[in-house]
C-alpha cells in the first residue's frame, strides 16, 4: 500500500538524503545511533545512517512482494542513492543475439578513450530477479571513467520468467559477443575482463570457469564485488548479519527459490561456483567483500580456493561496509572509496595485461 513518502518527489527525497550526509559528524551519528559492533567490526556511519534512513522511511525488503513489484520498486527507489549522472561517459545501446533472441547492453567509453582500450562485461547484482542496466548505471559509469576502461554492462534475463541456467548462457554469449566483436567495440581482444556485484559476480566467475574448461576465449581479469558462490550451505556470515543490514537472510531465500528450479541446481557449479572441483586456469581476480554481509564469507572461500588453485588473487574486505554498496554513489563519502580502490586495481590490471599483449 502506498505511503505518505512515497507521494513525495524522488528528487526531494534525494535531495534530503544528501542534505541528511552533509550534517555534522555529531548529528549524523545522534541519527544513525550508537555505533553498530560485531563479530570485532564496526559499521561505517554512512552505512548506518543509510541503514537508518531506510527504517525510518519503512521501506519494505524487496522480497515482501511478487519480482514485478519489487522490480518497479527498486527503479523507483534506487534513483534516491545513485547520484548525479557521472560524466564525461559516451554510451551506446547494443542488442546481443543469444540462442535466436536478443538481450539489451550498454557500451560506456570515457571521453576521449582511444580505441584498442581494455573492456569490461559488467553483469548487474539483484538476486537474478531484479536489477538491470539503469539501476547500475552510474557504476558502470564510475568503473569507466576512474578505471579507464571501456565497460559493456549486460541486461541478461531473470528469473523466475528464466530460471537458472538461462542467466548464465546470456552472461556467456555477451562474454563471446565482446570478444568477437572487439573492433566494433573498440576494444583490446586480448584485454577483456569480467566483473559484476552480488548475483552478477556470481555470473562474472562462471564465464571464467566455463570458459577454462571449453577452450576458446577467456576473460583476462575478473572484478568481483561481494560474489554469490555457494548457495548449498550456511555460513557464520550468514547467521551474524542475515537480517537488519539491507540484504537479509530472508532476501537471500526469496531470490534463490526464484532462480532454482529443482534443489538439485543448487549444487551445480554454475550456479555455486564453489563447488567447481578445480579452480585452476582461472583468471586473475580483484575480490571484493563487505564486513556486515550475509555473503561475506562464501566470497572469501572462493578467494581462498582461487589462491590455493594458483590463482593471483587481492583480497579486499571492506570491513565496515554492507551488501550493495558499489551502488551508494550519491550519498557520504565511504561507499565511493571502496569503488575507487576497485577501479583502480581494475585499471592497473588491464594496463599491464594491454601492454604484455603488445609486447608478444
Amino acid at each position: 500500500m502506498p505511503t505518505l513518502l512515497d507521494r513525495v518527489p524522488h528528487s526531494v527525497r534525494a535531495s534530503g538524503l544528501r542534505a541528511m550526509y552533509g550534517l555534522p559528524y555529531r548529528v549524523r551519528r545522534l541519527i544513525a545511533g550508537p555505533p553498530l559492533r560485531l563479530d570485532g567490526l564496526e559499521l561505517a556511519l554512512d552505512a548506518q545512517l543509510l541503514l537508518r534512513a531506510n527504517e525510518l522511511a519503512n521501506l519494505p525488503p524487496l522480497s515482501a512482494g511478487a519480482p514485478q513489484q519489487a522490480r518497479a520498486y527498486l527503479k523507483e527507489n534506487s534513483k534516491l542513492v545513485l547520484g548525479p549522472r557521472i560524466e564525461p561517459v559516451d554510451t551506446r545501446d547494443i542488442r546481443i543475439p543469444v540462442d535466436g533472441d536478443e538481450i539489451g547492453a550498454r557500451l560506456y567509453v570515457p571521453t576521449g578513450l582511444p580505441t584498442g582500450s581494455p573492456l569490461l562485461v559488467y553483469f548487474h547484482g539483484g538476486g537474478f530477479v531484479v536489477g538491470d542496466i539503469e539501476s547500475h548505471d552510474n557504476t558502470c559509469r564510475f568503473l569507466a571513467r576512474h578505471g579507464r576502461v571501456r565497460v559493456l554492462s549486460v541486461d541478461y534475463r531473470l528469473a523466475p520468467e528464466h530460471p537458472f541456467p538461462v542467466p548464465v548462457d546470456d552472461a556467456l554469449a555477451a562474454f563471446r559477443f565482446a570478444h568477437a566483436n572487439s573492433r566494433e567495440l573498440g576494444a583490446n581482444p586480448n584485454g577483456i575482463a569480467v566483473g559484476g556485484d552480488s548475483a552478477g559476480g556470481n555470473l562474472a566467475t562462471v564465464v571464467c570457469q566455463v570458459t577454462a574448461t571449453e577452450g576458446g576465449p577467456k576473460p583476462v581479469f575478473q572484478l568481483l564485488f561481494y560474489p554469490a558462490t555457494d548457495a548449498t550451505r550456511s555460513t557464520r556470515s550468514k547467521e551474524l548479519f542475515g537480517k537488519g543490514l539491507f540484504l537479509t537472510q530472508d532476501d537471500i531465500d526469496w531470490f534463490m527459490g526464484h532462480y532454482a528450479t529443482r534443489e538439485e541446481d543448487k549444487r551445480d557449479p554454475r550456479y555455486s561456483p564453489l563447488l567447481a572441483e578445480d579452480l585452476a586456469g582461472q583468471p586473475p581476480a580483484y575480490l571484493a567483500t563487505a564486513g556486515f554481509d550475509p555473503l561475506r564469507d562464501e566470497g572469501e572461500t572462493y578467494a581462498d580456493r582461487l589462491r590455493a588453485a594458483g590463482v593471483p588473487v587481492v583480497l579486499s574486505r571492506q570491513a565496515d561496509l554492507i551488501h550493495g554498496y558499489v551502488n551508494f554513489l550519491g550519498i557520504g563519502n565511504r561507499f565511493r572509496e571502496a569503488l575507487f580502490e576497485a577501479a583502480g586495481a581494475l585499471r592497473a590490471a588491464l594496463e599491464i595485461t594491454v601492454r604484455e599483449s603488445v609486447a608478444k
